[in-house]
């Protein structure tokens, strides 16, 4: 109780988007232990009701005043919504954080690296993407990277699972509608799952680090195997598999750590992520 008491005296949090998928798995891991925030963005009874949740709209409302009323010692972006909207708020956000001294955690992607696909990627690897998902991500940490370096953790993340992930609502949309589940054969990539995530962002934030984190498997995978590993666990069915080549070599879409590596037991393979989805 009394490290619950401590940590809690120790720092304030908002979670902006707390309401959407991964934000929301944060917040839940984080709420015991921490004074903690977080917006929503479409009204719900449950948000309006919790009086740690602001409504927040990235296109209309102001960042600045969710900031102002909460007074946080550590930021979570896991914001979504207009790219543009969200680039300006980020501006808003590192004005906050120079003015304030607190600390900002940037939800990123492996697509800051999409442009390269012959190799994985590391935390200190130049980024360059052909997407605009990927260039507006590494438009975010540019500017953030030109923050006081203890003051930014940045997270870059492949792709993410749970059981109650978008990517297996979708897999179970497509079951039971006997759509097609499109796979990627040669796609070489990492995956996460959501549990071991908000641990390691736990960790991140109790060990006061800083810096930029590949959290992703320790192994790569490919796509349409893991994918099919993943359709075994989830149903008996037999589902049919839509094969998309964008390419005709291996592509590389995978961030792994070599620098900001996190305690073994902060680590995770694809194989437990597989077993943690068939419980």
């Amino acid at each position: 109780m009394k490290k619950k008491q401590t940590e809690n005296q120790k720092h304030r949090i908002l979670i902006l988007g707390a309401s959407g998928y991964i934000g929301n798995a944060i917040y839940k891991e984080l709420g015991p232990y921490f004074r903690t925030f977080g917006t929503y963005r479409t009204p719900k009874k449950e948000y309006e009701l919790n009086q740690q949740f602001f409504q927040y709209n990235v296109e209309e409302d102001d960042v600045y005043e969710i900031l102002e009323a909460c007074k946080p010692s550590i930021i979570i972006s896991a914001l979504r919504g207009d790219f543009n909207a969200q680039f300006i708020a980020h501006q808003h956000i590192i004005e906050y954080v120079v003015a304030t001294n607190c600390k900002i955690l940037f939800l990123s992607s492996a697509n800051v690296f999409d442009a390269y696909s012959k190799f994985p990627s590391y935390e200190l690897d130049k980024t360059l993407s052909h997407s605009v998902y990927g260039h507006f991500k590494i438009k975010i940490e540019n500017s953030l990277l030109r923050l006081s370096k203890k003051q930014v953790a940045i997270i870059r993340l492949p792709m993410v699972f749970g059981a109650n992930s978008p990517r297996i609502l979708e897999m179970k949309d497509a079951i039971s509608e006997t759509n097609a589940v499109e796979v990627f054969p040669n796609l070489i990539m990492n995956v996460m799952l959501d549990k071991k995530l908000t641990q390691q962002i736990h960790y991140i934030i109790n060990r006061n680090k800083y810096g930029v984190f590949h959290l992703g498997s320790t192994d790569l995978v490919h796509h349409d195997e893991f994918t099919q590993e993943v359709l075994t666990h989830i149903t008996r069915k037999r589902v049919v598999i839509k094969q998309v080549y964008t390419t005709n070599e291996d592509r590389y879409l995978a961030v792994l750590p070599k620098f900001n590596k996190l305690p073994k037991h902060l680590q995770i393979t694809s194989q437990e992520i597989l077993e943690e989805l068939g419980k």
